[in-house]
């Protein structure tokens, strides 16, 4: 946690935002695995990290700004909790410590929600994402799964406030980027011919839990890197193979941190290899050299897609205009993703919040294939935290997909392309805060270049 002044502060300004009504926070509970008492790892949810900061299951909240009252809603633990759990803090000791010093029972929950509604009271809820929000909402105000109607209101004010990362964040976003970066390290010196990809996942894995820190997102570690998100880690590694690592640390306090690095097996890249990762090394450049306040993302997305055409009609794989191609969306064949997305308590940010909030700034997304996956659009802020990920693929089923219809095939060379089926796929991947000025890597710099690769 951080001081209890971080977290009353926090909800004085969420308050003060608001205005009026009750604002309910649906903490997560414990998820079964396989039978009941085997569950998976325990996370809270990110957005009641945020205003409370207690990191326990069985918790719900209320801010009633109507009746200036914050009150958790939980149970003190049993002696039998304690005898498989060992002595915890209170119920009463964890609220103190985040200001908060109005307790009730979790029964009392929904009799407190049936009164509010009995007055008319404006109850404000945020999308729910976990069945167990689901069948609270329908049962605490009689909402039914799939009718969720949360109050928009509810979820602009926490985006504008969760966007803008304070000191104290940025510091331990930093922290968790310095030992994702040891990951991805870590990887590089792991890969090798005659291996296998679990091994490579688990020197990653490694590296976050010797540093007291879990996973951000399941581990991409795959010699299929033209997979966006590959979680399958049973190929044996071969030398040629580039090996695609994705992977990042969340710390104890909740903070992602995200990279990518695309490692050629052996040591050295193929010539083909060679001009496709320098390729992909120049668009993150020029996307990073964009990066200040004021500047739409999107701008930038299409600045990376723009150095991508032009590289690859330098190798025959693309003609025409660049502008023109990235405009009719003729990129999207080898770079179907977006170039970033924000990052905090989530590594997709907010994203149960919905990118039209977060990443839009509540403007419209596209629907053409590629932009469309774009996380990340509108204009950057200072104390804005996101990545910078643009990637190569040769995906052959999109290949296949596109060549017979005969897609934009007066910017594409489908006959060379036909030739890189079996390439795979490049991603090298950074985080960056938004300064007054410009922009800062977070964590420390990775090899990504040919150069530091193959070195």
């Amino acid at each position: 946690m951080f001081s209890q002044k971080t977290y009353t502060t926090r909800r004085e300004t969420l308050k003060k935002n608001m205005g009026k009504g009750l604002l309910l926070f649906l903490g997560n509970d414990e998820a079964s695995c396989n039978y009941e008492n085997n569950t998976y790892p325990y996370r809270q949810d990110s957005t009641f990290l945020y205003y409370f900061g207690l990191n326990y299951a069985g918790l719900s909240a209320i801010i009633d700004i109507d009746e200036g009252r914050e009150i958790m809603f939980g149970d003190e633990l049993t002696v039998d909790d304690i005898v498989w759990m060992g002595t915890q803090p209170t119920l009463h000791e964890k609220c103190s410590a985040t200001g908060i010093s109005e307790l009730m029972p979790s029964a009392s929950l929904a009799d407190y929600l049936k009164k509010a509604q009995q007055k008319a009271q404006q109850i404000h809820f945020l999308p729910s994402y976990r069945p167990e929000h689901k069948i609270k909402l329908w049962n605490l105000l009689d909402v039914r799964p799939g009718e969720e109607n949360s109050s928009e209101d509810f979820v602009k004010a926490v985006v504008d406030m969760r966007n803008y990362k304070t000191e104290e964040e940025i510091d331990e976003i930093e922290k968790a980027c310095l030992i994702t970066a040891d990951m991805h390290l870590a990887a590089m010196k792991t890969i090798r011919p005659g291996i296998y990809e679990y091994e490579v996942a688990a020197a990653v894995q490694e590296v976050a839990q010797r540093n007291n820190c879990t996973l951000s997102f399941p581990i991409i570690a795959s010699i299929d890197g033209q997979t966006l998100h590959n979680h399958y880690h049973g190929n044996k590694i071969k030398a040629g193979d580039l090996f695609l690592v994705d992977a990042g640390a969340e710390t104890q306090r909740g903070y992602a941190g995200d990279m990518s690095s695309t490692t050629p097996v052996g040591g050295k890249l193929t010539e083909r290899q060679r001009e496709i990762y320098k390729i992909q090394s120049a668009m993150h450049d020029k996307s990073v050299e964009a990066l200040k306040p004021g500047i739409a993302f999107e701008e930038i997305y299409n600045i990376s897609a723009r150095v991508m055409v032009e590289g690859l009609k330098q190798v025959g794989l693309m003609k025409g205009d660049a502008c023109e191609a990235v405009n009719e969306g003729a990129h999207a064949l080898f770079y179907p993703h977006g170039l970033g997305h924000m990052m905090g308590l989530d590594v997709h940010d907010m994203e149960n919040l919905g990118e039209i909030y977060v990443g839009y700034g509540g403007k419209p997304k596209s629907h053409q294939f590629g932009r469309r996956s774009l996380r990340l659009a509108r204009d950057l802020e200072t104390g804005f935290v996101h990545t910078i990920e643009p990637g190569i693929y040769f995906i052959p089923e999109l290949i296949d997909q596109w060549k017979t219809k005969n897609k934009l095939a007066h910017f594409i060379n489908y006959e060379l392309a036909e030739t890189y089926k079996n390439f795979g796929g490049i991603r090298n991947e950074e985080d960056y805060l938004i300064t007054e000025t410009g922009a800062r890597l977070l964590g420390k710099r990775i090899p990504r270049t040919v150069e530091e690769i193959e070195t």
